[in-house]
């Protein structure tokens, strides 16, 4: 594999992916994959477009996608991962599964109709370089989908101070061995994100506006959803974090245009379409 990758935190995912494989909870996720996937413009690439997932994970957005879709690449550079993707995906006969990292995504320059990442290059040590690899392999005006971890840019300073108190203990959590990483991890769901997320859903049914409560995203989740990200959010050792400015300089400089944000969680969610008069890397 190739440099823009971080080893320990493929290995971490795959633990994740193969704890949590998301196999029972497909409302659930339809109703996540709606979020992620509002800007998306399905009718606009058609029922014959190809294109790629690349961080497929466990596979849960490609399910969806690929029900719209002529042919799926799913990316991967976890074994682990792919096996639970396969799996969960042996109902589709479109998809097709390549072990690789970003900057060595097994497919031609140019090539497909649409592409999309999601909460994947957050994740690797250059996530410029990532998108410009992501960016090279479509079709002029071919559209790509976006998700990175923002850096609270839209949020109050009380806010950002509580993030940075949590995020001293990923630090710490997020290099243990495996098992007491995903204890610990379990916990956090139980005893923060539940509460949190349970109080801000009371509060929204008492009138008030919970926007800027902490974990108020997780209001309407499961507690599974809960597990799964407090395993994501403080079992994972290398975060970058971005503001909508610079997301949109990102996409812009990898090759994008007609780029659009999502209004509203998760922040920060934005399309693109590749540019005509870029190589895109």
């Amino acid at each position: 594999m190739s440099g823009n990758i971080d080893k320990k935190v493929v290995e971490g995912f795959g633990h994740e992916w193969s704890t949590f494989d998301q196999h029972d909870t497909l409302e659930q996720q339809r109703q996540i994959f709606e979020q992620y996937f509002s800007l998306f413009p399905f009718a606009e690439i058609g029922a014959d477009a190809v294109g790629f997932d690349l961080g497929c994970g466990s596979g849960r957005w490609a399910y969806f996608v690929s029900e719209h879709v002529a042919n799926l690449h799913l990316i991967d550079p976890s074994p682990a991962a792919l096996e639970v993707a396969r799996k969960n995906l042996m109902v589709r006969q479109n998809c097709e599964f390549h072990q690789a990292s970003v900057d060595a995504i097994p497919l031609k320059d140019s090539s497909m109709d649409f592409g999309y990442s999601l909460g994947v290059l957050h994740h690797v040590p250059n996530t410029q370089q990532g998108i410009a690899s992501c960016v090279s392999k479509l079709k002029v005006g071919a559209p790509f989908l976006l998700y990175l971890y923002y850096a609270f840019d839209n949020r109050p300073l009380w806010f950002k101070a509580l993030w940075r108190v949590s995020d001293l203990g990923r630090r710490v959590i997020s290099v243990l061995p495996q098992r007491p990483k995903l204890m610990v991890s379990q916990l956090i769901a139980a005893f923060i994100y539940w509460p949190l997320a349970r109080f801000a859903l009371i509060a929204e049914r008492l009138g008030v506006n919970v926007e800027h409560l902490p974990l108020a995203a997780y209001r309407d989740e499961t507690f599974y959803v809960m597990r799964t990200d407090a395993l994501d959010r403080f079992g994972t050792r290398l975060e970058r974090r971005f503001t909508r400015l610079a997301v949109q300089q990102m996409m812009e400089e990898a090759g994008l245009e007609r780029i659009r944000f999502r209004d509203g969680t998760p922040y920060w969610c934005a399309l693109g379409f590749r540019r005509p008069d870029v190589s895109g890397k």
